[in-house]
């Protein structure tokens, strides 16, 4: 089909796309099959009615959770003492900044966008960054812990050095991620239907979007998810070589990782892959499976965002050192509310990372 500038392709005849967020959900109530369109007006419909409720119980429990992995790491001393240690609190960050963007997109979802094309793109590009700046970070920390595992002898050797390589690689991350965010702050506009979505050129046969989707699906799935494979592969195979109880329990927070990774993004990913193939050739041409795909894509993409919401229950809560860290923080709190705040003096003492690199099966108990 032809399309305007006004519009973003659909994954058939309508203009749905399922590729980057919430700014490419862009509906066509106009003509039916017959004439080019399909009529999906009412899956517009639909997601006004779920998303913004789920987003508004994202953002608040997102927004709990990484406020107080931020809080554990800014106010317990020398915290920050691995590589991990310092991902996990830009995740949180990251996390935090996503979070932000879901209030705009829950507006947008009900009654279109109401902040400017501006705000538009700034938006969306400050979603994309944050979205990849997670992945790569998720990355980041697979092989930390493939480190500190697998190579102990290396990780001991190199242990101040791979404190300041871990500060060089959290901001490589955030410009990779800006570099990566490049696209939906260019395409990103207010369409005809006043709702902030990605706008491509139409004249490019479709080059454009399937350029976009592959680096999104590659450097925002793949090859996250292939890194933490081999890195986690190794790692159990090392850990069920240590005759130790603990290792059950680092066990059990890989396979978590692992697993709500893969529930989270693969779906969505999945979809991107039909669309991407859409993009190049139209094999979807009846309206009912295009209707159905794109409320797919809607509750795929859905999935994904609660990612910001579970990490901090992954990463931090789901261990023991995290949360007496929290309590201890919490105690202190309490009995210095009337002494107007956490002093120096107060703060929590001296102790061992929240990972640390001593031993193998304590680097995973986070």
């Amino acid at each position: 089909m032809e399309n305007t500038g006004n519009e973003t392709t659909g994954m058939t005849f309508g203009t749905f796309s399922a590729s980057t967020d919430p700014t490419d959900y862009v509906y066509d109530s106009g003509p039916t099959f017959e004439s080019g369109l399909c009529e999906k007006s009412w899956v517009r419909e639909l997601r006004g009615q779920y998303e913004a409720p789920i987003f508004s119980v994202i953002f608040i429990l997102g927004a709990l959770g990484n406020i107080l992995v931020v809080l554990i790491y800014t106010t317990v001393r020398n915290r920050l003492k691995t590589m991990t240690d310092m991902y996990l609190l830009h995740l949180a960050l990251a996390d935090l900044l996503f979070l932000c963007t879901l209030p705009f997109w829950a507006v947008d979802t009900v009654k279109g966008w109401d902040f400017g094309v501006a705000f538009c793109k700034i938006v969306s590009a400050v979603y994309k960054i944050n979205f990849f700046s997670s992945m790569l970070l998720l990355t980041c920390i697979s092989v930390d812990r493939y480190i500190a595992i697998v190579q102990v002898i290396k990780a001991q050797n190199f242990k101040k050095q791979r404190l300041f390589y871990s500060k060089l690689a959290c901001l490589t991350v955030w410009i990779v991620s800006a570099l990566l965010a490049l696209p939906d702050f260019i395409f990103a506009q207010v369409n005809a239907g006043k709702f902030c979505a990605l706008v491509y050129n139409e004249s490019t046969n479709n080059q454009t979007k399937i350029f976009v989707l592959s680096l999104q699906i590659c450097m925002g799935f793949c090859l996250p998810l292939l890194i933490m494979i081999f890195c986690y592969s190794v790692i159990i195979h090392t850990l069920l070589q240590a005759k130790s109880f603990e290792k059950h329990k680092a066990l059990r927070v890989i396979f978590a990782v692992v697993f709500v990774f893969i529930l989270s993004q693969l779906p969505h990913n999945a979809l991107l892959i039909v669309e991407a193939n859409q993009a190049v050739h139209t094999t979807i041409t009846d309206c009912g499976v295009s209707g159905a795909v794109d409320v797919a894509g809607q509750f795929a993409k859905t999935l994904a965002y609660t990612h910001a919401c579970v990490n901090p229950l992954l990463y931090a809560f789901i261990g023991v050192r995290f949360r007496q860290d929290l309590l201890r923080i919490a105690r202190i709190c309490s009995g210095c509310l009337g002494a107007g705040g956490l002093s120096k003096s107060q703060a929590v003492p001296k102790r061992p990372s929240i990972m640390s690199d001593t031993d193998t099966t304590p680097a995973l108990s986070i």
